[in-house]
């Protein structure tokens, strides 16, 4: 395409395009598109890839969540800190780790904790074809049968990640996925102080939904586990639970399994 303004030379095809408004409107509906795609996959409480649980059913009931386990260095100091303190928790698990660790999957369902599917490896399942999502499932799904005699009802995609195919193909195992309404960052490396100011929401919301009296509840997400290797060091989350716990239970709160997130009147 000759140029009028530059003595008859060609335009780059750089400009043509930009000169297409159909190029244009296409460039602009496919960024927008991305960008939709970006926010479904990431936001917690997004609901355009298929239906998750975000929330508990009332105000009073808060879901205290870990991923990543069973942790042989952590799990078993988590689950006598939460009996220390009579609560109930829901565990998402890597399928690997429930493999290497079934007394210890069996020992905190036996402390009256829910096991939930975390897939087998954790891989970021936005990038997972069908095929591979319901390997990384149903892998995970079996190493818990094994350990408890039933699968799981529950899942959460690792780093909380999907695509058009992951809730779908939990469903079809018979499970539904789990999202969370905070998540404080307890995987990093960082002061005891900091993580107790990062679980602070969770008063607050405590204190603003019980006063209204309406509104719904927390599911809090944190790490028992890492899981790039066994025996990562979640000392700070146990740490930051010690001084919460009391605290959360004084401000009226009951702490819930994913079960009873949905299932079970708040007393």
């Amino acid at each position: 395409m000759a140029c009028p303004d530059c003595g008859g030379g060609i335009l780059p095809r750089a400009t043509i395009l930009t000169m297409n408004p159909f190029v244009s409107m296409s460039a602009t509906v496919a960024a927008a598109c991305a960008g939709l795609a970006a926010y479904s996959a990431v936001y917690p409480r997004s609901q355009f890839f298929g239906q998750t649980l975000c929330h508990t059913d009332s105000p009073r009931k808060l879901a205290i969540t870990f991923d990543d386990g069973p942790n042989p260095a952590i799990t078993p100091k988590l689950l006598d800190l939460l009996a220390k303190h009579s609560t109930r928790a829901t565990f998402f698990v890597i399928g690997r780790y429930a493999t290497q660790c079934p007394d210890l999957v069996r020992e905190t369902s036996a402390g009256g904790h829910l096991l939930c599917n975390h897939t087998q490896t954790h891989p970021n399942l936005f990038w997972q074809s069908a095929a591979g999502i319901r390997r990384e499932l149903q892998h995970c799904q079996d190493a818990i049968a094994r350990a408890l005699g039933s699968p799981a009802k529950w899942f959460r995609p690792p780093y909380g990640f999907r695509n058009p195919w992951v809730v779908r193909t939990a469903a079809e195992l018979g499970m539904k996925t789990v999202m969370w309404t905070l998540i404080p960052g307890d995987w990093n490396p960082q002061p005891v102080e900091k993580l107790i100011g990062n679980l602070q929401p969770i008063s607050e919301h405590a204190h603003q939904n019980l006063l209204e009296g309406q509104g719904a509840g927390d599911i809090l997400c944190l790490h028992d586990g890492g899981h790039r290797a066994q025996n990562a060091d979640r000392t700070p989350t146990l740490k930051a639970l010690d001084y919460w716990l009391p605290r959360w239970r004084d401000a009226g709160l009951e702490f819930v399994t994913i079960e009873e997130a949905v299932s079970t009147p708040a007393t």
